[in-house]
């Protein structure tokens, strides 16, 4: 099982601030990391697969390895510079923290995912926190239903 990071989020805004971070704890920043905060910050910090990682390198001299991209990815996750999501039955997906955490929504029904931040889902945090002692925190799993539109579609067809 993935666990996820209990590491601090890292503040940066752009790929030179990113790398910046990197340096500060101590991660060499190889053309291929590189490659892969490009690609990062290509998706808009949006959830990212490492496949469409990989692809977005290219081929040739700037060809990256899936093992070395999930390694990298692994060591951006361990200096706060991304958080893994698990959106639906899917792969693990890459997200830049950057501007801070987000935690999702994700219909099952369309599929799509909502990036939210964690003060808007206090309430319900307050609410499972009060009812069965938990802290739940939806960064690494989001909070799974249906979204406005599938609900506005199973109602008119029920």
């Amino acid at each position: 099982m993935t666990l996820s990071a209990s590491s601090p989020p890292a503040k940066f805004e752009d790929i030179d601030s990113a790398i910046a971070a990197l340096r500060a704890q101590r991660l060499r920043v190889t053309i291929a990391r590189r490659l892969i905060l490009q690609a990062l910050f290509a998706a808009g910090g949006g959830p990212i697969a490492v496949e469409e990682i990989v692809g977005a390198a290219g081929e040739g001299d700037s060809a990256l390895d899936v093992a070395s991209v999930y390694r990298s990815l692994e060591a951006f996750e361990q200096a706060g510079i991304v958080r893994h999501v698990h959106l639906g039955h899917g792969p693990g997906l890459y997200a830049l923290v950057g501007e801070g955490e987000r935690e999702y929504l994700y219909c099952e029904r369309c599929g799509s995912a909502r990036a939210v931040s964690p003060p808007e889902l206090d309430e319900v945090r307050a609410l499972v926190a009060e009812r069965f002692g938990y802290e739940p925190r939806f960064t690494h799993f989001p909070i799974v239903g249906l979204c406005a539109n599938c609900l506005a579609t199973a109602s008119t067809s029920a």
